[in-house]
């Protein structure tokens, strides 16, 4: 199981600054949305610099011009992307020909799937790497996709990457369904001690003590 902390802020120097006190404790630093919108290409930029060897996943949540989108992150230093499930197939197609041919992946966000199942289902032979399983972040209860969960694992052999607003209260519940992979942002990129919170979730997740890559 992996840990990818999320930095959905806008402020980049602070977002640089928090990981590198938690970059110990993260398999994947996830640039997000927010810090995308705010400064484009040069967050990716910034982020590969500082952490060379580290895994990168730009937010991109690519609907649309995805050979153009996928292309220039890459050359930016991102490993992953996301692409919103929602879109067409030929845009999900596209987007995973072209990160294959830069050696990157893609992760599906099934945030605005119009089936779960079905989304998950074809996501393979579409050239997907990875699934993003999560709720909208301003929804009020941030556990209720486990009820759905079924629809997704059931339907996929990829790695499956789950997002629900966790923290130490709830972070329980998400490993007891055995994902591939747990997204943490605001828990861990918001708390008084950042490294203290991602070394808590990050030894948890991992309690063999074993570090991933």
């Amino acid at each position: 199981m992996k840990l990818q902390i999320a930095f959905d802020i806008t402020d980049l120097e602070r977002a640089l600054d928090i990981a590198h006190k938690v970059s110990e404790y993260t398999n994947i630093i996830e640039i997000g949305t927010p810090l995308l919108y705010t400064h484009g290409i040069k967050a990716v930029e910034k982020f590969r610099n500082a952490f060379p060897k580290k895994a990168l996943l730009a937010d991109t949540k690519i609907i649309d011009r995805s050979k153009e989108t996928i292309t220039a992150f890459a050359h930016a230093g991102a490993d992953w992307m996301t692409v919103m499930a929602g879109t067409s197939k030929n845009v999900i197609h596209t987007a995973c020909t072209v990160a294959s041919s830069l050696n990157k992946k893609i992760m599906l966000d099934l945030l605005d799937a119009g089936s779960l199942g079905q989304s998950a289902m074809e996501a393979k032979n579409l050239g997907v790497d990875a699934l993003l399983f999560h709720e909208p972040y301003d929804e009020q209860e941030s556990l209720l996709l486990l009820d759905k969960w079924e629809m997704v694992r059931g339907n996929t052999t990829l790695p499956i990457f789950v997002s629900a607003k966790i923290k130490r209260e709830t972070i329980n519940s998400i490993i007891s369904i055995h994902p591939d992979g747990i997204v943490i942002g605001r828990a861990i990129v918001e708390a008084d001690n950042p490294a203290q919170e991602a070394e808590y979730f990050y030894n948890l997740i991992n309690q063999d003590g074993t570090k991933q890559v």
